[in-house]
């Protein structure tokens, strides 16, 4: 047997120590910081990490920042893509030279809001007027039955195919028209095939005020008195 020892590449000799080590210490290095950051340099880059607490804190910190101004930023374009939509369409029922036109500028406002379906529904029995497509004919009762007494408005996960004729859609705005004393009760009704789409309180108020701009256009095409 030879008394000379295993020649080994250094390089391979120190690894394994290292790894030897931080089996033995494994509690000591969760607390060294600076080696952790030597050790996991894709995690902190070229920072000196001594203080892995104040350091996860502020990345943490940093992260949640980046997070919220994304988060503002969506809201932000979404509120300003729903305002310039609002704005358009109450010009176009100011604009509009005919009933029917008014009624087309509520019935064709579906894309202008994110959604796909739109209706003004109507409580009634007779067929619905002539030139007004998309107004739709409801049972009487039904405006009470979704909205109560009080309501003005609200956002449902379902209803589309009693109201809009589309089960399909499993978001469904639907807010009260209130166009005069002894008209039929009527709703405008917008439905999309995406979840919570009506969702937030820009989006709510931009849909109630072409809602109120749209009662008062129908109002006044019909000559009816102010409410």
């Amino acid at each position: 047997m030879s008394d000379r020892a295993e020649s080994r590449d250094p390089a391979l000799a120190a690894a394994q120590a290292v790894k030897a080590y931080i089996r033995m210490h494994r509690e000591k290095l969760a607390e060294d910081g600076e080696m952790l950051g030597l050790l996991l340099p894709q995690r902190f880059g070229d920072a000196r990490v001594r203080d892995m607490q104040s350091y996860v804190i502020e990345r943490l910190a940093t992260e949640n920042a980046t997070l919220r101004a994304e988060r503002d930023g969506l809201k932000s374009d979404r509120a300003v893509r729903l305002g310039d939509g609002v704005r358009r369409l109450v010009l176009d029922l100011i604009d509009a030279r005919s009933f029917e036109e008014a009624i087309a500028v509520a019935t064709s406002a579906a894309s202008a809001f994110g959604a796909d379906k739109v209706a003004l529904c109507v409580e009634g029995e007779n067929a619905a007027p002539r030139g007004c497509e998309g107004v739709r004919l409801i049972a009487h009762g039904t405006t009470l039955a979704v909205l109560g007494r009080e309501s003005s408005g609200a956002v449902l996960s379902g209803g589309g195919e009693v109201l809009l004729g589309d089960g399909s859609c499993k978001s469904v705005a639907v807010f009260r028209l209130r166009i005069g004393r002894d008209t039929p009760a009527a709703l405008f009704v917008l439905g999309a095939q995406n979840e919570g789409r009506f969702e937030g309180d820009e989006t709510a108020a931009d849909l109630s005020f072409f809602a109120r701009a749209l009662e008062r256009a129908i109002r006044a095409w019909l000559d009816l008195p102010k409410l």
